[in-house]
């Protein structure tokens, strides 16, 4: 393990890693799929998939078909070098346009503020589930960043938020119906706080893998989510919408 999956794994409680590079706990990522109906079987696709930590695990789990789609190689090398005994697959991609193909679910854990036109993202997703699919995320929902806000996050051209109303509207106008959704605000709250002080502890070894301006931002951007989460600045969900 590296040294941030170090800080990250000792930030969860025991059997909650699963190598995610996110907010979520394992067991919060089993309840999703199992919520999106991935089983044996089951062609899944994987937005934004990273090391794929959470696909490796459901892929595992479930028997599932498994594609992942990320826009870093050096991230899906590590992705294939980790699922070497799993039938995963990888590609690597821009999105959107997604992949060509049809899908029973698709996933995006933790991306869905990274694109500013969420409507173009939902109606690809439409476009590539089968009838009956389902779209299992999660999401940051709340008002658009202000400019102070922006200012003080690091990475904030990858932050556009999103407000429940307005993403129920984004999704049916893309022919998907919410079915099931879960507030993870409190929880995830306790995570980023966590991950916070794991990373300010293992400072120095962070920066040795990822240099010392990274790393204070990675702890700057930690400690204003936390905030966020704390005061409902910003409050976090998972949730299923299926494709009549």
């Amino acid at each position: 393990m590296t040294a941030l999956e170090r800080a990250r794994a000792a930030a969860f409680p025991a059997g909650e890693y699963a190598g995610q590079e996110s907010f979520m706990r394992a067991s919060e990522i089993r309840t999703l799929a199992r919520r999106a109906g991935i089983g044996p079987g089951v062609s899944v696709l994987d937005l934004c998939c990273g090391v794929a930590g959470p696909g490796r695990m459901i892929t595992a789990e479930s028997a599932c078909r498994y594609l992942g789609v990320d826009c870093s190689a050096r991230a899906l090398a590590t992705a294939r070098e980790r699922a070497s005994d799993l039938s995963c697959r990888f590609e690597q991609a821009h999105l959107p346009p997604l992949p060509e193909g049809r899908f029973e679910v698709v996933l995006l854990l933790e991306t869905m503020l990274a694109f500013p036109d969420k409507q173009a993202l939902a109606d690809e997703v439409a476009r590539v589930l089968e009838p009956g699919g389902r779209f299992a995320f999660t999401v940051e929902e709340g008002r658009p960043l202000t400019r102070p806000e922006r200012t003080q996050l690091p990475g904030a051209d990858a932050v556009w938020l999103i407000e429940l109303a307005e993403l129920t509207r984004v999704l049916g106008q893309a022919g998907l119906t919410v079915t099931w959704q879960q507030d993870y605000s409190s929880a995830h709250h306790a995570t980023a706080t966590a991950l916070t002080g794991c990373y300010r502890a293992d400072r120095g070894q962070v920066a040795g893998q990822i240099g010392e301006p990274a790393t204070a931002e990675l702890i700057t951007a930690h400690q204003l989510w936390s905030d966020w989460l704390g005061r409902g600045r910003v409050r976090k969900f998972a949730m299923v919408a299926a494709k009549p």
